[in-house]
């Protein structure tokens, strides 16, 4: 530490970068109204900038608006320090340890405010690999707009005056279909290797080419991947899967190289035939999903990635003459304990998949009173829907799915005349055993006759 302050009061600055310079881009050009801005954060803006700070609408939310895509959320970045900005708003509370932020409440919305950040330096703190640890070094909006990842990202709007302020011609390369990558690439990959994912998964949304520079170190530099935090890497395959344009993703991640280890056994999948039907079916229903605005669950895509490997598993273990159900249920924590070495899957979505998996062998007992308590089941819609993909991508018949649909939209007295009769042998035909009739005169206490 005395070090570090030594070497910043005595050393002499060499050099000083220059700053970019903004370029202002009216209405006309960009196409964003105010109104296009949640009240949410244009009440943010509005509240700093009246407290003599800049603030403005930034990244992601500029991106889309300008390529006509409703954004999920607006954050908003400002010269105020998270206290100032905690000052300033009632409803809201300082979080993250890497960079500090402010979450500002807004009635159902909430509104990320994030201050300028500065210039990365030799005092910035890295890993072996340079990724960066520690980034609570605030700075002035030309080094904001250095520090974000893409041209693209860049863009500040400012719903008072309707203007952006574009410093690396962001808006131009919205419009020449190219994702760049602001300053050197294999450096800004090495600061943060999530930022390849992040480029493979942007260029798919907008439709973007990415820009040979950005392109050529991803395949050599994939490996940094395995330095990522686990949750992290699971939320930016979460945020990848779910984006509506997973189908394109997943493709541009095997051209890019980046599919190798990102979902351990992830390949294995893919090669098999009837697996990667099955995925790219599941995928297909998500994206379709996401853009006619409807909810997806995480636990369902993530079941749908890792059933081939499961089966095949489960297929295994009972070849073994092992009962179904425990070898259903050993295959499936087999599966997810190789997933947890490298995304960590949250317990919840590990319940939810896990729950989809069990009901399927259930989905098989069309006999006596089975059907009844399976239809009852809280996750039976997301275990049938499961079913479908299974028959639609041809590993089982579509009679069975076809039959649980009619048996759930029907009447009780129906369903009963739709049950499959029982065969002999089966667990649930056996009839229970009457008790053996004592004999005359015996008694009902165990201790007589002692």
């Amino acid at each position: 530490m005395i070090r570090k302050l030594l070497r910043k009061v005595f050393t002499k600055k060499t050099s000083v970068r220059p700053k970019a310079e903004g370029a202002v881009i009216p209405l006309a050009s960009h196409g964003i109204r105010r109104e296009m801005v949640s009240p949410a954060a244009r009440k943010v803006c509005s509240v700093l900038q009246e407290a003599g700070f800049t603030a403005y609408v930034v990244g992601g939310a500029v991106r889309d608006l300008i390529a006509r895509i409703d954004p999920k959320d607006f954050d908003v970045a400002t010269s105020a320090t998270p206290e100032e900005v905690r000052h300033l708003f009632r409803r809201s509370r300082i979080i993250g340890r890497r960079f500090r932020i402010v979450h500002v409440m807004s009635g159902p919305e909430t509104i990320e405010v994030s201050t300028y950040r500065a210039l990365h330096d030799d005092d910035t703190e890295t890993d072996e690999h340079g990724r960066v640890l520690h980034d609570n070094v605030w700075g002035c909006i030309e080094d904001d707009a250095t520090r974000r990842d893409f041209t693209v990202n860049a863009l500040f709007y400012d719903p008072t005056t309707e203007t952006v302020l574009d410093f690396h011609h962001g808006v131009a390369d919205l419009k020449q279909k190219t994702m760049r990558v602001i300053g050197d690439p294999a450096t800004r990959y090495r600061e943060d290797p999530v930022r390849m994912l992040r480029a493979v998964r942007l260029a798919a949304k907008l439709d973007l080419i990415l820009d040979p520079a950005a392109r050529k170190p991803i395949r050599e530099m994939a490996g940094l991947l395995a330095n990522v935090p686990a949750a992290r890497l699971f939320d930016e395959m979460l945020k990848l899967l779910s984006s509506g344009y997973a189908v394109v993703s997943l493709k541009r991640l095997r051209d890019e190289g980046l599919h190798h280890g990102l979902l351990p056994l992830l390949d294995v999948i893919l090669e098999q035939p009837m697996g990667e039907k099955f995925v790219w079916l599941a995928l297909e229903n998500t994206d379709a999903r996401v853009r006619a605005g409807k909810p997806i669950s995480p636990g369902f895509l993530f079941a749908c990635l890792l059933w081939h490997e499961v089966l095949s598993n489960w297929t295994a273990r009972k070849a073994t003459k092992q009962h179904s159900q425990p070898a259903l249920f050993e295959a499936m924590d087999e599966v997810l304990a190789s997933q947890a070495q490298k995304l960590a899957i949250t317990r919840r979505i590990a319940g939810d998949i896990t729950e989809i998996w069990a009901l399927q062998p259930r989905f098989e007992k069309r006999a006596g009173k089975a059907p009844f308590r399976l239809i009852e089941q809280p996750r039976f819609r997301a275990g049938y829907d499961f079913l479908r993909l299974r028959a639609e991508s041809g590993e089982i018949n579509m009679e069975l799915p076809d039959w649980w649909d009619e048996f759930a939209s029907t009447n009780t007295d129906a369903r009963e005349a739709m049950l499959v009769p029982e065969k002999k042998g089966d667990g649930a035909a056996r009839k229970r055993r009457r008790p053996r009739k004592k004999p005359a005169g015996a008694s009902s206490d165990s201790t007589a006759g002692e």
